[in-house]
């Protein structure tokens, strides 16, 4: 039974699946519980909207059978942290919800939300195989004007915000979050009509040989000119970009316009380009890389493709593995970027077919770490770039201990493309100079 009070519930007004009240019967007795509230009759209620944080995994890698075991667990588990009297429902798919009824001590909401966190961190069990969730909530408290549905809405917006802080972990609603919601739906609009407005633009940041002192090309950041703000980076609007889909497409862009813009510089400059986890998802990632060099005739060897550590951890090994060698063979080059922040080993390095690592900026100011990843790069036969470059004392080191490449803003902040232009046509000229007068390419145009 889902109440230890009430009478049992119609016919199909359960779930099948769980024993719990399902979605409409739930909503109906959140109704009547507000009512009796508003009457002046009780106290306000407390509704709790929980969602299994990982799910989704469990039943791709184990399959549904175990996903309903891990259903069935966490409803039992529910039931037994809920007072006595207390509702719980299954809303669907893996949301559920409690509702606590008066008396409701302040406190209370969050004892039970602390106590179901906790307990659904400890593992299921399916056929010997360990299934391992999460779970964040999201609390709201009633008001004599709320309806079910903006209690339900309130709730959803704390457990958002609980999500966005770790998962895990439970969040009570408060009216921040509102203004941030209606933030984020403002920023959700702009950004589904930036690129069907032109709004994006690319900057380039320098990247210098060592050795030599040249420039050898640049990475290809993103900005968004965004109506009323001006120009902003990537922080803030990339996580979004990526809950609304529009990833793939802002990255699909960004390659054909770095390709076309590289093709227009000297030959002996290349572009890199970073490659966001959901571009591997569809798989459509090399045909796009062969179309971008095709329309703008853009030699592969100068064009260079960046991934993080996160990204191969995100997607798995075999599908971004099967795509760069794909990429690889159009003659494209390969770069780890962000190396030795997260997960990589010596045998990732040796499964992904790359060229080059670039040391986390963490590193220049680190030299035994410097050098223990410079060893790697090295050992591997890949290329190495030192990132965060901001002093000479850095660019000393990075050069003594064997790094092929530098950028940070020592070589070059990220420049517009007519600066960036500018600056290779002034470096073009310091070399044509007599050699006392070069400047190894470290000033600004």
């Amino acid at each position: 039974m889902v109440s230890t009070t009430d009478a049992l519930p119609p016919a199909g007004a359960v779930d099948e699946l769980t024993g719990l009240l399902g979605r409409n019967a739930f909503i109906a007795r959140l109704d009547a519980a507000l009512d009796t509230f508003r009457a002046g009759a009780s106290g306000p209620p407390t509704l709790l909207l929980l969602d299994l944080d990982r799910f989704k995994q469990i039943n791709d890698s184990l399959g549904h059978a175990a996903g309903d075991v891990v259903l069935r667990g966490a409803a039992s588990r529910i039931r037994a942290r809920l007072r006595r009297g207390d509702l719980a429902a299954r809303l669907g798919g893996d949301e559920f919800a409690c509702l606590l009824l008066p008396p409701v001590e302040p406190e209370a909401a969050t004892t039970i939300a602390d106590r179901l966190v906790d307990l659904m961190s400890r593992p299921f069990l399916h056929e010997g195989q360990v299934a391992q969730i999460g779970l964040s909530i999201g609390i709201g408290v009633a008001e004599p004007a709320l309806s079910a549905e903006d209690m339900l809405k309130r709730a959803d917006l704390a457990l958002y915000a609980a999500k966005h802080r770790g998962r895990g972990r439970y969040a009570t609603f408060e009216p921040a979050l509102q203004e941030a919601a209606q933030a984020r739906h403002t920023l959700a609009r702009d950004l589904r009509a930036a690129l069907a407005l032109d709004q994006f633009v690319l900057v380039y940041q320098p990247l210098l040989d060592v050795g030599s002192g040249r420039l050898t090309g640049a990475e290809t950041l993103l900005r968004w000119e965004r109506p009323g703000l001006g120009r902003v980076g990537p922080p803030h609007f990339l996580s979004m970009a990526e809950e609304l889909g529009l990833m793939p497409m802002i990255g699909a862009w960004v390659l054909r316009q770095a390709c076309a813009e590289c093709a227009t510089w000297p030959d002996a400059l290349s572009v890199s380009v970073n490659v966001a986890p959901s571009q591997f998802a569809d798989g459509a990632l090399p045909g796009l890389v062969a179309a971008a060099l095709h329309n703008s005739k853009l030699q592969p060897g100068r064009l260079e493709l960046e991934v993080t550590e996160e990204t191969l951890m995100h997607r798995g090994l075999a599908g971004p593995i099967a795509q760069f060698k794909a990429i690889r063979a159009l003659g494209v080059r390969i770069a780890m970027d962000d190396f030795g922040t997260g997960y990589s080993s010596l045998a990732q390095l040796r499964a992904f077919p790359f060229d080059r690592v670039k040391l986390d900026r963490s590193f220049a100011d680190d030299l035994p770490m410097m050098r223990v990843a410079l060893g790697v790069g090295r050992a591997l036969g890949l290329s190495t770039t030192a990132e965060g470059i901001e002093n000479a004392e850095q660019l000393d080191a990075a050069r003594r201990e064997g790094c092929q490449t530098a950028q940070g803003f020592l070589i070059g902040k990220p420049l517009e493309l007519d600066h960036w232009r500018a600056r290779i046509t002034a470096t073009q000229k310091e070399r044509d100079c007599d050699a006392e007068h070069v400047s190894l390419g470290l000033h600004q145009p």
